[in-house]
């Protein structure tokens, strides 16, 4: 059985070797091709727009495929950044202000179509869904503000994105989002303990 502690070193190594294998080798193409970390960051977000636009009109499945290609190159603008030698504490800023931003206009897509066909249960769990993964951003950031690490939890960002484009591409909306308001409340729960937890060490 997968605990929280396993759970968490499994998506340190998926993550490192996602670095390794596809992050480092995109971004070094994407540098040959002239582009900037701001610059990526910004066509994700357009990406996002626009896959955000298919969803309202029912188009799910393109619509899927392009929250992916959005969330591939927002993976890869940081390290395209530290490839360059130009992380920074702006760039970092710009790309999780982008990021809440990108969340919200896909969340915002599926709600507008699920308002025209007027169907309550989508538009509760999308409100549930982007709330809980909000508080789970919230969390991360506040904990940090407060001198702790806080990266714990299994329904973080690209959880999110792999979930929600996974219902799309299925038309499976409905699981997907139950699946992200559901795990990523928790997630917001297990933070809040953590973060709690580390600041009671320290009295």
């Amino acid at each position: 059985m997968i605990n929280l502690l396993s759970w968490q070193e499994y998506r340190t190594r998926v993550r490192e070797i996602s670095t390794r294998c596809v992050e480092l080798p995109a971004a070094k193409l994407l540098e040959k091709l002239g582009l900037s970390p701001n610059q990526l960051t910004i066509i994700g977000l357009l990406l996002s727009v626009a896959s955000a636009y298919l969803l309202t009109i029912g188009e799910f499945v393109v619509g899927g495929i392009i929250l992916m290609m959005a969330s591939a190159l927002d993976m890869a603008d940081g390290s395209l950044a530290r490839l360059q030698g130009r992380a920074s504490a702006v760039g970092a800023l710009l790309d999780s202000t982008v990021d809440r931003v990108s969340e919200a206009v896909i969340f915002l897509g599926l709600l507008l179509f699920y308002i025209n066909i007027n169907s309550l249960p989508e538009e509760l769990l999308i409100f549930m869904a982007l709330t809980s993964s909000f508080m789970v951003s919230y969390l991360r950031a506040r904990g940090e503000g407060l001198g702790v690490d806080c990266k714990v939890g299994v329904m973080t960002r690209p959880e999110r994105v792999v979930v929600l484009a996974a219902g799309l591409l299925i038309n499976q909306v409905l699981i997907a989002l139950g699946i992200i308001s559901v795990l990523a409340f928790f997630t917001a729960i297990h933070r809040f303990w953590h973060i709690q937890n580390e600041l009671s060490k320290r009295q």
